[in-house]
């Protein structure tokens, strides 16, 4: 059964999060580290892994990165801080 991430990386400064969803967490993690793509993310340069939800379908999973992406900046960091005080980067745990 696969499962399906919602994520928000940031960069070093905390300056800019950004909000994605993914069938393969590590894998997509990797290449926003990798900077492979032309993208939001190579631009900010956004690779710690600050945040992580699993969903059981697409449709679940892609609702729940609608609905962040309507937050406030403040909920979205209290979102954050409520599973990762200290902003660590997740990635190295999965």
């Amino acid at each position: 059964m696969t499962t399906f991430y919602v994520y928000i990386i940031t960069n070093k400064p905390r300056v800019v999060l950004y909000i994605g969803v993914t069938s393969n967490i590590a894998r997509r993690i990797y290449e926003h580290r990798q900077k492979t793509v032309l993208s939001f993310s190579k631009k900010y340069n956004l690779m710690k892994l600050v945040y992580a939800e699993n969903y059981k379908t697409p449709q679940e999973a892609i609702a729940r990165e609608k609905q962040l992406k309507n937050w406030h900046r403040d909920w979205k960091i209290n979102l954050i801080e409520s599973i990762n005080p200290q902003w660590n980067d997740l990635y190295e745990t999965l």
